[in-house]
């Protein structure tokens, strides 16, 4: 037996409304024993047995009606309007995203002031009042309605939702196929096509949890196989956010249906393996870059989400100011020379490289770059993939490329001294070379050049600009207020008084658009170390990484910390961040 809709959601509330309505003579005692009766009948059902007031509805002793009402009365919260005619903007309705609110059988109603107004079915779930609170960072005003009105507005205002990563979870432990349409790859292809096994749980659930990374604009999902657990986390503006688990058991069956999607072997479970899946989702495509590695409980996976349409951004929203932009198409516009980007992984150095490539790619210029791996296509490049088993590595595939005639390139990472050597040879012969080092600043990527053997009279003369980068997260602009930094906050980024006087430093305060993190979407803070005869004479005599850093600031150059402090004092990121993603920046 399955009730038809549940009035309440926490186990506590049953024995309190019946003692509420026997109180209020509503129910009597032959009545309740009647319906604990059928309760324990169905104990032994694959539901589960059901609450008794669920049965007492059923069976018509009770009304959802008089249920709420009786609950509304104790806890002195009023009734809700009629959810049926309700007008409820779209700026509430974003307030609460919709799994959380069919969750929680609840619904936001109205934002008053400082308050928002939302009507649900069970004023014992605390839990999920709670939750509410701090996602949505204001005090909640609740009123009562009936769970069925509830369940009919959320349909009505954010859709009917059959393909939810809950809903997909609820409907395999229930063991049911439920009813969305799925949507598969052919091997190594991508998401193209109706799958045969259209109605294949695993497979809908597979795609949903991908589907949904990219709602959330996740960068990286993670899907890693603990003890007693099977964990799924997005990483969402460089910060990994734990999502709804699925059941331990279906740890292999998801696995292996992403193995197969990568067109990876799913016989091979003892050595790493990298795939690629391509998927169309929001009326873009996108690439999804596949690592498995076996762990002590089993393989974990990895899937870096791609989004073309991200290379096609300009300067200024990879997060350029106007003065640093005019000085950054400068350097890339030159006809010969090397320019590195530098920073630790994931600091978004191919984004940007990406970002010059689209910016100077015109149809008189031959543009060739070697990557390893080629994350992503890009019309009218010829690209290059590293191969290591066939002996294509970064120097071959450079050597080679040089007698294609080209008149830029783009090397992927200088990791040693016959590729630095080579991409030096190539900017030396009339090549705009571009590539990316792993230093933490830009000065520092001088000494570097010279401590993996290239000599130091060949880097003075090929280097004509180095970038670090950093990236920083931005505040929501949907929940973005003006904030009034301390003297400690000021300090922490050197900010003088005539700037912190006219500052518009800001906060974001958490809502839904933002998973109540004050923060959507990423930028860059940028250090750019223009070479001149100056320093070229200086990296000439191999002055130390420090004297050239000095050199560089009186030259006009700002450390990444200044530029994050530029950008909160325009409140684009707050000083809290900057001060977190520059902690070894000198000042």
């Amino acid at each position: 037996m399955t009730p038809a809709s549940a009035p309440l959601t926490s186990p506590a509330a049953d024995d309190f409304v019946i003692q509420l309505a026997l109180d209020h003579g509503l129910l009597q005692p032959t009545q309740i024993d009647a319906a604990r009766a059928i309760a324990a009948r169905h104990a032994s059902d694959a539901s589960g047995a059901p609450r008794v007031v669920d049965v007492l509805v059923q069976q018509g002793a009770l009304t959802s009606r008089q249920v709420a009402e009786l609950l509304a009365a104790e806890f002195a919260m009023p009734m809700a309007p009629d959810l049926v005619n309700a007008r409820i903007t779209a700026e509430t309705l974003e307030l609460v995203p919709r799994a959380v609110a069919a969750r929680h059988h609840l619904l936001p109603l109205a934002r008053e002031g400082n308050k928002l107004r939302i009507a649900l079915a069970d004023p014992l779930d605390t839990d999920g009042i709670d939750a509410l609170g701090y996602l949505v960072k204001m005090p909640i005003e609740p009123s009562v309605a009936t769970p069925e009105d509830i369940a009919a507005a959320i349909d009505r205002f954010y859709g009917k939702d059959t393909n939810s990563i809950d809903a997909l979870l609820n409907n395999l432990s229930t063991g049911g196929d439920g009813d969305a349409a799925a949507v598969t790859t052919e091997p190594g292809v991508g998401v193209t096509q109706t799958d045969t096994e259209a109605d294949a749980p695993i497979i809908k659930l597979v795609h949903g949890i991908i589907i949904e990374a990219i709602q959330r604009r996740a960068s990286d999902i993670h899907i890693e196989p603990l003890e007693k657990r099977f964990r799924v986390r997005y990483r969402i503006d460089g910060v990994l956010i734990e999502v709804e688990n699925p059941p331990k058991r279906l740890q292999l069956s998801i696995i292996s249906r992403l193995k197969i999607m990568a067109n990876i072997s799913i016989a091979e479970k003892r050595i790493p393996q990298d795939g690629r899946i391509q998927i169309a989702a929001g009326g873009k495509q996108l690439d999804l870059r596949v690592s498995s590695l076996p762990t002590a409980h089993g393989e974990s996976i990895v899937m870096r989400i791609l989004d073309k349409e991200g290379l096609t951004l300009g300067l200024p929203e990879l997060g350029f100011l106007s003065d640093d932009a005019a000085t950054f198409e400068k350097l890339i516009s030159l006809p010969d020379g090397i320019l590195l980007v530098t920073g630790p992984t994931g600091s978004g150095k191919t984004t940007t490289l990406y970002g010059c490539l689209h910016f100077i790619n015109k149809p008189d210029r031959k543009i060739i770059t070697v990557e390893d791996p080629v994350e992503y296509q890009l019309n009218g490049i010829n690209q290059v993939p590293v191969r290591h088993d066939v002996g294509m590595t970064f120097a071959s595939a450079l050597r080679a490329m040089l007698r294609q005639a080209p008149n830029i390139v783009m090397v992927g990472e200088i990791r040693d001294l016959e590729t630095a050597e080579i991409a030096i040879n190539a900017s030396l012969t009339g090549h705009m070379v571009f590539s990316t080092l792993h230093t933490n600043d830009a000065p520092g990527a001088v000494t570097r050049l010279i401590d993996i053997g290239v000599k130091p009279f060949l880097v003075s003369t090929s280097l004509r600009g180095i970038m670090a980068q950093r990236l920083v997260r931005k505040i929501c602009k949907h929940c973005k207020k003006p904030y009034v930094a301390d003297t400690k906050e000021i300090r922490s980024l050197n900010i003088n008084p005539a700037q912190a006087a006219g500052a518009s430093f800001a906060k974001g305060e958490g809502c839904a658009s933002c998973n109540a993190t004050g923060y959507r979407g990423r930028m860059g803070i940028f250090e750019i170390f223009v070479i001149n005869e100056e320093v070229q004479k200086m990296i000439y005599e191999h002055v130390g990484t420090q004297k050239l850093r000095e050199r560089a600031r009186a030259l006009g150059m700002r450390t990444m910390r200044e530029d994050g402090a530029r950008k909160a004092i325009a409140g684009l990121t707050t000083i809290e961040e900057v001060v977190s993603i520059t902690v070894g920046d000198a000042l």
